[in-house]
């Protein structure tokens, strides 16, 4: 058995800095052309700056960047030659931040690759000496190497395009523009796509400024739901309001955090909206988003002081445990099911509905914390780990951690209820091995996830995860073990016996709690002064 890696501590996950809602335009027709022609002037603007940036590569500097924006002003507006030019920036550095990070799975597959290549068919791995298991087949190793000739490739490709600051981006979507020559397949038609195109390809944001007018002078949003744009030099002649405005005809009304957003805007401080088109529902969205103060980390031993509810994320269902403060399971287990198939909207929402029990589960039963494992699937993904089990490889690829762990950490917010993230080395099987077993009962069925979740929780509390040992034999001696497990680390004489209560081992009466009741001397020696307690029965006179 090669050595255990060395777990990581836990810590409390820092709450969220920004919000978002979301609410539905019920715009009319002239409304809709409106929006239309002025996201889709705008996302012209946008994708000939993009490319402006994408060419001018690492040498882009704030000059370069006024110069872009002055040649947009003079096409639209100050406000929207900002937003455009800030979301360019933004575009490029996600898209190199992106570069960066394939650039290193690349170096990982390579790596990987040659060092099963280099072994021999059919040999096993060696994790003391770190060595990596060989191919199964020749043809699976000629198959490899020939893959491994084309991440090289694709290396080398990236690499030159990383020194050049070259990035490559598609406005609208990779998979939507490969999607135009798969219409039949799709299900679309020439024009069914072609307005997904568009809708995507349109440029309806901007970034709100504070001591402006409701936080925001570009797309605007009163008090009263009353929505109205600044519309470009060129399309001035759509205006229906003072100062080259479009009002809509339509009105907002959040109804998620519509009480913060209002008492935002009415401070006039920054808000920053998005106007998209759904095109398959034929629906018109605004998007509200703003930032927070951030908030002070609540320290780990303040989160844990009324215990934790250990949760084990599955791909079909979260195993959550209540445990109090010394690590003991408290209660029922309790599981909460999702279900990951369909389109992505349903899968949101299984997420958002299984998240909402749990939140609804950890403040009934008192806990202020809920602990979860650190998980990153990142590098589980790989063909070289798991080539042959496709489908745990396709289990891995749709399980939403980072999407669970980001939604469960500022719906947790909203309830006060700190996440605790601990390390996930081992905890399933660990928990299976020390609490499966102990807890099944005739009527109870415990699951190896259940017990997962205990593990979660032991961690997080600073409990080692094995159960209390039997106690010591007769004679005291280190054979059996030692008595507890359970004290924390830092405990003083954690590993000793179990100190000896005072007094007899009797059925029928309580030990007393004299000043000699211990002493084992006055219980079994004649002509011994032993203390004289409830226990003890007086001699019978022998009057009677």
């Amino acid at each position: 058995m090669g050595a255990l890696r060395e777990l990581a501590e836990s810590f409390v996950v820092p709450g969220p800095t920004g919000v978002a809602v979301r609410d539905r335009l019920r715009v009319s027709q002239a409304d809709a052309a409106v929006l239309a022609e002025v996201g889709g002037f705008l996302g012209s603007l946008a994708a000939a700056d993009l490319a402006g940036r994408s060419r001018q590569g690492l040498v882009h500097d704030a000059a370069s960047w006024a110069v872009r924006k002055r040649a947009l002003t003079g096409r639209s507006s100050a406000r929207w030659a900002g937003s455009i030019t800030k979301a360019t920036h933004d575009q490029w550095a996600l898209a190199r931040r992106g570069q960066a990070a394939y650039a290193g799975w690349l170096w990982g597959q390579i790596a990987s690759i040659e060092a099963r290549l280099a072994r021999p068919l059919g040999s096993r791995a060696d994790k003391r000496e770190g060595l990596a298991r060989g191919y199964a087949t020749r043809g699976e190793w000629h198959a490899k190497s020939r893959r491994l000739q084309t991440l090289k490739d694709r290396l080398a490709l990236l690499e030159a395009d990383w020194k050049a600051g070259r990035v490559r981006v598609v406005r609208g979507g990779k998979r939507l523009a490969n999607t135009r020559h798969h219409l039949a397949a799709a299900g679309l038609s020439e024009q069914a796509w072609r307005q997904r195109w568009q809708a995507e390809r349109m440029f309806l944001a901007a970034d709100g400024e504070s001591g402006k007018r409701f936080g925001n002078e570009t797309i605007r949003l009163t008090d009263t739901g009353q929505v109205s744009l600044k519309l470009p030099a060129p399309l001035a002649r759509l205006a229906n309001a003072p100062h080259g405005r479009y009002v809509l005809d339509a009105t907002v009304a959040f109804r998620h955090r519509g009480q913060e957003w209002r008492d935002r805007i009415t401070a006039n401080r920054a808000v920053a909206y998005r106007i998209h088109h759904d095109v398959v529902r034929g629906r018109w969205y605004v998007t509200a988003s703003w930032q927070r103060a951030a908030t002070p980390v609540l320290p780990l031993d303040a989160a844990l002081a009324r215990g934790v509810v250990g949760v084990d994320m599955n791909d079909d269902h979260l195993a959550a445990w209540q445990l109090d403060v010394h690590g003991n399971p408290v209660g029922e287990p309790q599981r909460f099911f999702y279900d990951l198939t369909g389109s992505t909207e349903h899968r949101d929402a299984q997420i958002r509905h299984a998240l909402s029990r749990l939140l609804y589960h950890a403040r009934r039963c008192g806990a202020a914390a809920i602990a979860i494992e650190d998980l990153d699937f990142a590098a589980d993904k790989s063909r070289e780990k798991h080539g042959r089990n496709k489908r745990f490889r396709r289990l891995l690829s749709r399980f939403p951690t980072a999407k669970l762990k980001a939604r469960l950490v500022s719906m947790a917010a909203e309830q006060d209820l700190a996440i605790v993230a601990v390390d996930p080395a081992y905890t399933s099987r660990w928990g299976a091995q020390h609490w499966q077993k102990p807890l099944t009962a005739p009527t109870r069925k415990i699951s190896r996830h259940d017990a997962a979740s205990i593990a979660v929780g032991r961690r997080a509390l600073g409990h080692p995860i094995r159960r209390r040992t039997t106690p010591p034999h007769d004679d005291r001696s280190d054979r059996g073990g030692h008595r507890t497990a359970q004290a924390r680390r830092e405990t003083r004489r954690r590993e000793e016996t179990r100190p000896h209560p005072p007094g007899p081992r009797t059925r029928c009466a309580p030990p007393g709690g004299g000043a000699k009741a211990g002493d084992q001397r006055a219980q079994h020696r004649s002509g011994h002064a032993a203390e004289h307690g409830f226990w003890q029965q007086d001699s019978l006179p022998l009057s009677l």
